[in-house]
């Protein structure tokens, strides 16, 4: 599923119109008709009062055929206009000129007659939002404001019609106040807007509906866009598990990681992935942290390496061999310490072109040394929080967030490296500049060693043959999901990481 801003959507309907002979006239009725459609089957109630709100530009136009369409269906609808009609222009004044033939319920909104909106929207079932649409920018202005503000204080179910109004198509930014919609219903594909900055707080729900125009034309048009992470897509790239594997068959996993004071953090990892799926993992840690991490997962293979004050020594990867491991985690509660560039470098000196995945504190470890990254004839794979992506940029948290999509397909091109940048919507960039956001994200992830729960997702999909790509999708919306679940059922506040890495054969058993 592609994702696009408000001039890519503009391209895909001027080249629908122009060039398909698809009328704008006829992607309108279509618009309409799949939002009230979608309204039917969420409220058979014929006695429910539904409100539609409609402004001046085509999204009012969408607001003219729903309430039509709802009307024709016997439901309890009305139609608000919150402009003047002289400035209905186009395909909307010929949708409204329909409805005002045909005499359906109508309220033209006036300077003097502001009450009795507000009478109207407080008595509502259901809101329609079809006001400003994608085309809308800059600070809200009157009579949208005061709206937009009966709405949000309203009871009622508030559905947007492509856009909550006041939301930005592009980035999701809000200036002052915009609809806080309890579904969007959108045309096409979903916006960039919805994964960003305020996005996820004000679409709710969101459902894209068809309207005749053609998703081939995104390849035919050479439109590079982003890709919204489906289940389906997981389905198909997940590696598949034939029924005479060994553990051979489903690989051999190093995760290098742990110090005295992050312990827990590798074995995370390691639980993770087998529970997603590893054959064998083998767990290098300091020696100091040796006993008590055995006791915890017997499962695991151990390798004890030279440790001092709590740490990895520079030599500590010296006598190892690595050509065994299918793929490697490095990174998870490594901590920082004196030395740690050398032992990086030792490391990358070591590898025989199997992924690496590099996490946590190996991220600081290596922002100094891109260098190996991007000489390295292997697949890359970081993983970073906006903390963690500044301090590899040397700039600063906001200037990641304000950029999220642009820095991660940057990083990634410039240093032939795959980008899994977390947070609420996680962005996934490739070397090649393909890019996916991932649509889930749960606070009960806000916690420590989820990251490393992630990464050991990753190690374990990478180890049963999927690759780079494939991994990181993969894992970055299992983890999602399963926190989605464990917070429903224990909570945004009691989800654990061993909850989630628990819940993970839960979610693949229901996907397989």
């Amino acid at each position: 599923m592609y994702i696009g801003g408000q001039k890519d959507l503009q391209i895909l309907d001027t080249y629908t119109a122009e060039s398909l002979g698809l009328p704008g006239i006829v992607l309108m009725e279509n618009a309409g008709t799949a939002v009230a459609e979608t309204l039917l089957e969420h409220f058979e109630d014929v006695e429910a009062r539904i409100l539609i709100l409609s402004g001046a530009g085509n999204n009012g136009g969408d607001g003219f055929v729903i309430a039509r369409k709802l009307y024709e269906r016997g439901m309890n609808v009305e139609l608000c206009l919150l402009v003047d009609e002289n400035k209905v222009k186009g395909d909307a004044l010929i949708n409204l000129t329909v409805y005002r033939n045909r005499e359906l319920p109508f309220f033209q909104l006036t300077t003097e007659n502001l009450s009795e909106l507000q009478a109207k929207v407080n008595c509502a079932t259901i809101i329609v939002d079809a006001m400003l649409g994608t085309g809308a920018h800059g600070i809200i202005r009157e009579p949208y404001r005061s709206v937009i503000q009966m709405v949000n204080q309203s009871t009622a179910f508030v559905l947007s019609v492509d856009i909550p109004s006041g939301l930005q198509a592009d980035d999701g930014r809000i200036e002052e106040l915009a609809v806080k919609a309890d579904e969007t219903i959108t045309f096409v594909m979903p916006k960039k807007g919805f994964f960003l900055h305020n996005g996820p707080d004000y679409i709710g729900n969101w459902k894209v509906v068809d309207i005749s125009v053609p998703l081939s034309l995104v390849e035919k048009l050479n439109m590079d866009l982003p890709k919204c992470i489906t289940i389906s897509d997981v389905f198909a790239q997940m590696p598949k598990r034939p029924q005479n594997g060994h553990k051979g068959t489903f690989g051999h996993g190093l995760v290098i990681g742990g110090s005295k004071q992050y312990v827990g953090a590798p074995l995370y990892s390691a639980k993770a992935a087998f529970q997603t799926g590893i054959g064998l993992i083998t767990l290098a840690v300091p020696e100091s942290n040796y006993e008590l991490s055995a006791i915890q997962v017997p499962e695991v293979l151990f390798l004890p390496l030279k440790s001092e004050e709590g740490h990895f020594t520079v030599t500590a990867l010296d006598e190892i061999d690595l050509s065994s491991y299918k793929a490697i985690a490095f990174g998870p509660g490594m901590g920082r310490f004196t030395g740690a560039e050398k032992l990086v470098q030792s490391l990358f000196q070591r590898l025989n072109g199997q992924p690496i995945i590099v996490d946590a504190d190996g991220l600081t470890i290596l922002r100094n040394q891109m260098h190996l990254v991007r000489n390295y004839e292997g697949s890359v794979i970081i993983t970073p929080h906006p903390g963690e992506m500044a301090r590899l940029l040397n700039t600063t948290v906001k200037e990641v967030e304000e950029n999220r999509i642009e820095v991660a397909q940057q990083f990634a091109r410039e240093f032939n490296v795959y980008v899994l940048l977390k947070g609420h919507r996680s962005i996934i960039a490739n070397p090649n500049g393909k890019t996916w956001i991932n649509p889930l994200g749960h606070d009960a992830l806000g916690k420590g060693g989820s990251g490393d729960v992630l990464t050991g997702v990753i190690l374990s999909l990478l180890c049963q043959g999927a690759t780079p790509e494939e991994a990181v999708v993969c894992a970055s919306y299992l983890h999602a999901k399963t926190a989605e679940v464990k917070a429903n059922e224990l909570s945004h506040y009691g989800v654990t990481p061993n909850n989630v890495i628990d819940g993970i054969p839960q979610i693949l058993n229901k996907m397989f």
